[in-house]
């Protein structure tokens, strides 16, 4: 008699994303110009120039595991992300890893009707921008020194991401923007694109199939990133240190 095939098992969306409310805290990033990038300081970060950037909201740290479990509760044909039942990436609190970033603009999309405000991927000059907090020309949220910054996570790696808040905030009131775990960005990576970038709310190339990433990662000998530190990955891959955060801001096709 032949077998009969197994229908492959869906995991369990675990009990914390059902019936939390989710967390919408946010803080303003205002308009304004800024240098965006570096001055030679690696190939893709050049030619530092001046971007200026509308007044958005920016989600307070990266979407946590009780968020994603409400939008997964939801939306059945979203697959649970590929480390949801490993227990050094589910506490409630972590932030969600393995989403990739079709997975995190249709998050933003789904959020953003359920609370009736128009939510996206941030851009990397909103990223950066935010990261930076106001501050022109240096290297972390704080300055140059990584001694200064008061983080006591900033050397690793470690097992998995850390609870969001662990460290300071920058002066914004945002936690995790250059350390923990990398986020996705709304627009395309293109290694060349500062040298011809708009000066107003650029939103990237259109050559390149990756998608750019800003942030840090729980991976790395070195926990904290510089705010003009570039990353990327095909939009369809799925990585244990990449997460997003949402802003709430103008439209955008992409």
């Amino acid at each position: 008699m032949k077998g009969t095939m197994k229908a492959k098992r869906r995991p369990k969306i675990l009990n914390f994303g059902s019936k939390k409310k989710l967390n919408l805290k946010r803080c303003l990033v205002p308009e304004g110009a800024f240098m965006m990038g570096t001055r030679g300081e690696t190939f893709d970060e050049s030619p530092a120039h001046r971007v200026y950037v509308s007044a958005f909201e920016m989600a307070q740290t990266p979407v946590i595991n009780t968020d994603y479990g409400l939008f997964l509760r939801e939306n059945k044909d979203v697959d649970p992300p590929q480390w949801w039942e490993d227990p050094d990436f589910n506490d409630p609190q972590q932030p969600v890893v393995g989403v990739n970033w079709h997975e995190a603009k249709e998050y933003c999309a789904w959020l953003g009707r359920k609370v009736g405000m128009n939510m996206r991927l941030p851009s990397e000059a909103e990223f950066e921008k935010a990261a930076r907090a106001g501050l022109q020309g240096q290297e972390y949220p704080w300055g140059n020194d990584v001694a200064k910054s008061g983080y006591t996570l900033t050397e690793g790696p470690l097992k998995g991401p850390y609870k969001p808040r662990a460290t300071p905030a920058n002066s914004y009131g945002l936690f995790d923007m250059v350390s923990n775990v990398y986020q996705w960005c709304l627009d395309r990576y293109d290694p060349i694109y500062y040298s011809e970038s708009e000066e107003r709310n650029p939103m990237g190339s259109h050559r390149s199939g990756q998608r750019a990433a800003r942030g840090g990662s729980w991976n790395r000998d070195n926990l904290i990133n510089r705010c003009a530190a570039r990353c990327s990955l095909a939009p369809y891959f799925r990585c244990n240190d990449f997460s997003f955060r949402w802003i709430s801001s103008f439209k955008v096709d992409v």
